[in-house]
């Protein structure tokens, strides 16, 4: 597993729930809290984006815009903000090439059974474009805490 810190984050273009063609480059300027997650509407999935909707100002007054990632369809993605009221975008990654492009498609094993699919991270990207910081195999619980904690300190 590649350890991005340091490095320019791998760029890319995919569609958000609105089918708008959603770039990294288009929030130059600005830090991106990019979060990667398995799929729309499962427990964890719903909790970690209901728990990065619950600090969306304090992610703005940070200049920080929050942007989920799964091998989602669009149409799915759209659903998922409409019933939690997500203040974000979610992009659809159906071919898992960003994913791979940051690591993050992976073997996993579940129940006995092995596949491939996310394991759930969140890359901090800086107004540049470089990774800051990258957090692998995130627990859903603090999570959204610790990542606000390392861009207030990145702030001072």
């Amino acid at each position: 597993m590649t350890n991005l810190v340091g490095k320019k984050a791998p760029s890319f273009t995919l569609p958000n729930e609105k089918g708008e063609r959603i770039s990294l480059s288009d929030f130059a300027g600005k830090k991106v809290i990019l979060y990667f997650y398995p799929k729309d509407m499962t427990p964890g999935c719903t909790t970690e984006a209901c728990d990065f909707r619950d600090a969306h100002a304090d992610f703005s007054d940070l200049n920080a815009v929050v942007v989920g990632v799964s091998p989602d369809p669009a149409a799915r993605h759209t659903k998922f903000i409409d019933k939690y009221e997500l203040p974000f975008s979610l992009l659809a990654d159906e071919d898992h090439e960003v994913a791979e492009a940051y690591g993050v498609w992976q073997l996993k094993k579940n129940f006995g059974k092995e596949y491939m699919g996310i394991v759930r991270s969140t890359f901090l990207i800086d107004e540049h474009g470089t990774v800051v910081n990258e957090w692998r195999s995130v627990r859903v619980k603090d999570h959204i805490a610790e990542v606000l904690t390392t861009l207030r300190e990145g702030a001072e």
